[in-house]
């Protein structure tokens, strides 16, 4: 999760550029939470944990559609047909 502080980082330096420089480090202090609560109410994903639930995603619905075919030959087997 290496790429969310890095991100909380570029946002925070982006605007502490923006103050001006003259501000106590309290200040910065209390801007850099601010900015770091606002960024976690975002519930931001790493591009890693993304690919994760991605291949779990694929693997299910590769399941799903294989037990729908087992289901339809299971039905033409078990249900008689009309005519």
């Amino acid at each position: 999760m290496t790429a969310l502080p890095t991100l909380f980082e570029k946002i925070f330096e982006a605007v502490a550029s923006a103050l001006p420089t003259d501000l106590s480090a309290d200040v910065r202090k209390n801007i850099k939470a601010t900015v770091r609560g606002a960024c976690e109410n975002l519930e931001l994903v790493t591009r890693e944990e993304l690919e994760v639930q991605e291949a779990v995603l694929k693997r299910t619905r590769e399941k799903v559609e294989l037990l729908e075919q087992q289901v339809s030959e299971l039905e033409e087997i078990m249900l008689p047909k009309r005519e």
